[in-house]
């Protein structure tokens, strides 16, 4: 089993910034020797659950849904085993509870289905 946490998601003002972070724990062997994928997921209320951004752990290479190319970038830390969204010039419509979720795949899912671990989420609120 892989645990995720997440965190860093708070209320911002519309043009604001912050960084969500996501922590790996338990059995993460797989997500360095088996070059696993993470991604950021968002669901605002009444809505699916959405792609944000993935990376693939080993390569390293980087993908975004439309609606947060060039406002958000996600990167990996893996001495600490951890994922970081960085998201500037947010808008109101970026509010959601968002998520961290691990693939047990090298190949880079933008669907729900594609992810077997999944944490808790965090909620961002961006204000008008």
């Amino acid at each position: 089993q892989v645990q995720l946490v997440e965190s860093g998601g708070e209320l911002v003002q519309a043009g604001g910034s912050l960084r969500l972070s996501c922590a790996a724990s338990g059995r993460t062997f797989g997500i360095y020797a088996l070059g696993w994928s993470l991604g950021w997921f968002r669901q605002a209320p009444g809505k699916e659950r959405e792609f944000v951004a993935a990376i693939t752990w080993s390569a390293g290479n980087t993908y975004y849904a439309d609606s947060v190319k060039g406002r958000f970038a996600i990167s990996r830390d893996n001495a600490k085993n951890t994922v970081f969204l960085q998201m500037n010039s947010l808008k109101p419509e970026d509010t959601a509870v968002y998520y961290c979720a691990a693939s047990m795949s090298r190949v880079v899912f933008t669907t729900t289905s594609g992810y077997h671990y999944w944490g808790q989420g965090t909620q961002v609120t961006v204000s008008s």
